[in-house]
This record gives C-alpha cells, sequence and structure tokens, in this order.
C-alpha cells in the first residue's frame, strides 16, 4: 500500500521537476491510500492557486484511491506519532494512516525525512 503526501500530489498536479517520483504510487490506485487530511491540503492549495474546478477536478483524481477518514483510534495514534515525531496535525494523521495500512509513504515533505517506511525526495 502507498500514500502520496500533499507535497506529492500538488508536485503531481503541478508538472513539478519531483512529480516523476510520485507516477508509481498514483498510477496504482488499487494500493493508493488517501487520507481526508491530504485531500483537504490540496483542495486547499488548489483552490487558493488556481480555481475551484481545478481543486474539485484534482478530488476526483484523489478518489480513485481508497479514501480514509479520520476516526478516533487514528486521531489518537496520530496524537502520538505527532509527539514522537515533533509532526504537525496533518503529517502525523498521514503517518498514522500509513502505519495502520502498513502503507509506504511518498513525500517531499522534510518532516517525514528520517521516519522508516518513507519514500523522501528532497524538492527540487
Amino acid at each position: 500500500m502507498n500514500i502520496v503526501d500533499s507535497s506529492g500530489w500538488l508536485a503531481y498536479f503541478a508538472d513539478e521537476p519531483n512529480a516523476k517520483h510520485f507516477l508509481t504510487p498514483l498510477n496504482n490506485t488499487e494500493k493508493l491510500v488517501v487520507p481526508t487530511v491530504t485531500i483537504y491540503e490540496v483542495f486547499k492549495v488548489i483552490l487558493r492557486e488556481s480555481c475551484e474546478n481545478d481543486a474539485l477536478q484534482t478530488v476526483v483524481a484523489m478518489q480513485k484511491g481508497m479514501v480514509v477518514d479520520l476516526i478516533v483510534s487514528l486521531a489518537i495514534t496520530a496524537s502520538k506519532l505527532s509527539l514522537e515525531h515533533n509532526l504537525p496535525m496533518a503529517d502525523s494523521i498521514i503517518l498514522a494512516t500509513a502505519q495502520e495500512f502498513k502503507a509506504i509513504i511518498w513525500t517531499q515533505d522534510s518532516d517525514f525525512k528520517g521516519i522508516s517506511n518513507v519514500k523522501y525526495f528532497p524538492k527540487k
């Protein structure tokens, strides 16, 4: 299973230099896990930088993976992981979801650097 965090989705949609790193997990939708917090973050950025129609189209694309809601057990695990790894809320939710589904996180967010089961690509 794979999770592409918000930075990876945004790189992909903007066709940034690192977009190529996220093609493998994004093209394998059967093994793609999408935390709802990722949808929130990506929608917000695209809405701010483009228009609502573009933002809604990204949500449609993201829903091709298995969308995972934040439930109580994930929230508790995320809180613990946030303290353990000094992570912001959204990143800790993504990490908790990855652990729950035994997924690899694909990211260019340096907050994940050094955490196990993370494929980190420095932002170019």
